[in-house]
């Protein structure tokens, strides 16, 4: 299973939505399709309500559980209703705590709502269990380093974000805003 990863929501200005940590959710079922939906950064409301009926069913393993609370999260993200994409991570932390993504989309609720010191703890152990697009939680940390004013470990973030997905604007542009010195 993969999961979709909500990653440059929390860029400078907390506004951008680009790319996000969805999972995939195999099988001919409104959980696959909520996983589709989520992995194209579709959160209309069709797209809501197949997640829904996934949960609502009730067939689901513990992993796609999670899973299409995290996929339905990511839609709550996009659409800007950060208490219930937060409501949504944290069930799939309840339910599997071992999914890196569900603790990195968390971070990146944190990070919008200024809590970065939460997102950094989150974003932390979603890096610990490990992610599929690691870039990206490295990028939302950088935010959240930006936001406790520790300018070094922002950069660094950005430059490991880079490493990892060196064809990626967004870190490129915020590195642009670093001086670096020796002393």
């Amino acid at each position: 299973m993969n999961f979709k990863l909500l990653a440059g929501v929390a860029a400078l200005a907390l506004a951008a939505t680009s790319g996000h940590a969805a999972v995939t959710v195999l099988g001919d079922t409104s959980a696959e399709q909520c996983s589709k939906a989520a992995f194209h950064e579709e959160a209309d409301d069709s797209s809501l309500r197949l997640c829904n009926e996934a949960l609502a069913d009730g067939f689901l393993d513990r992993r796609d559980l999670a899973g299409t609370y995290i996929n339905r999260g990511v839609m709550q993200m996009i659409r800007h209703d950060y208490d219930a994409a937060r409501s949504d991570f944290q069930h799939a932390i309840e339910v599997d705590a071992d999914i890196g993504e569900a603790w990195v989309n968390r971070g990146a609720v944190n990070i919008i709502e200024k809590r970065f010191k939460d997102g950094i703890s989150d974003i932390d152990k979603g890096l610990s269990l490990g992610t599929e697009e690691p870039a990206k939680a490295y990028y939302n940390r950088a935010v959240a380093y930006e936001g406790i004013d520790d300018e070094k470990s922002a950069y660094l973030d950005y430059q490991q974000a880079l490493t990892l997905e060196p064809n990626w604007d967004l870190p490129k542009q915020e590195l642009l805003r670093f001086t670096v010195t020796r002393r």
